[in-house]
């Protein structure tokens, strides 16, 4: 019988495997700045006294889910085994997978019931050629605080567009996930929303992203009918989503 051993390990001891995990993704990874930022709970996986593998448990938001599980390769036929054993020590609640990292998402259908989807994820497709419905796209400044709209979905970002003398819409890109990648976010004004500012911004925070050295990659929330007719009018398309299921009494 194969000797698996799990252990609550410091950050430090996963980044050099979390590497692997990630080119092997070749993908953005939604969660991927829990551990490094103490959002998560790193464990080690053993297998016959050698490391095998490594999870992560988040600890302060959706506290007890666990978000990221990887094996290296000559123990990945043993994978269910070893991810049963993460889930007994850590004693995980929840279990989430992102559908474009197959291995996670096999876990999730081996080990969780109730599965149900919370976000939609995008990758930028193509290139477009919106342009502005009336104002222009800039960089925000500080004399710009006290006149943009109350935000309630996204935080106000450093780029906006102005028509009329009015910030009408603003958004960026965050860059605390896995490089390359830059997570676009946007709102809109709600008095000018359905007039084409929201994607031409999109199209616009894409550009100054690469600029940056960044891929642009996006989500939505899968009810929100808009923002992703918005995100795909400028050159988004859905890439994946992301699941989230209980753990199950025979995991």
């Amino acid at each position: 019988m194969m000797n698996i051993q799990v252990h609550r390990v410091e950050y430090k001891e996963v980044e050099a495997m979390r590497e692997l995990y990630r080119q092997e993704a070749n993908c953005q990874i939604r969660r991927d700045s829990a551990l490094s930022r103490g959002l998560a709970d790193p464990y080690m996986i053993v297998v016959e006294g050698r490391r095998a593998g490594y999870g992560a448990v988040l600890n302060r938001y959706d506290v007890g889910r666990l978000t990221e599980f990887y094996t290296l390769p000559h123990v990945r036929s043993s994978a269910l085994p070893l991810f049963r054993e993460l889930l007994a020590v850590s004693q995980a609640t929840e279990i989430e997978a992102q559908t474009n990292i197959p291995w996670m998402l096999t876990m999730l259908y081996d080990c969780a019931t109730d599965i149900a989807q919370e976000s939609i994820l995008f990758q930028d497709a193509f290139v477009t050629q919106l342009a502005c419905p009336d104002g222009v796209f800039r960089r925000a400044t500080p004399e710009d605080a006290g006149a943009i709209f109350p935000h309630h979905h996204e935080p106000v970002g450093e780029w906006i567009i102005e028509a009329k003398g009015a910030a009408v819409a603003t958004g960026g890109f965050l860059c605390h996930y896995n490089p390359p990648y830059g997570d676009v976010f946007m709102e809109v004004w709600e008095p000018a929303r359905r007039q084409g500012f929201g994607s031409y911004l999109v199209q616009e925070v894409k550009r100054v992203c690469y600029e940056a050295g960044k891929k642009p990659a996006a989500r939505c929330n899968p009810t929100n009918v808009a923002s992703r007719r918005t995100l795909q009018k400028a050159g988004f398309l859905p890439c994946g989503r992301l699941l989230v299921g209980k753990v199950g009494p025979s995991a």
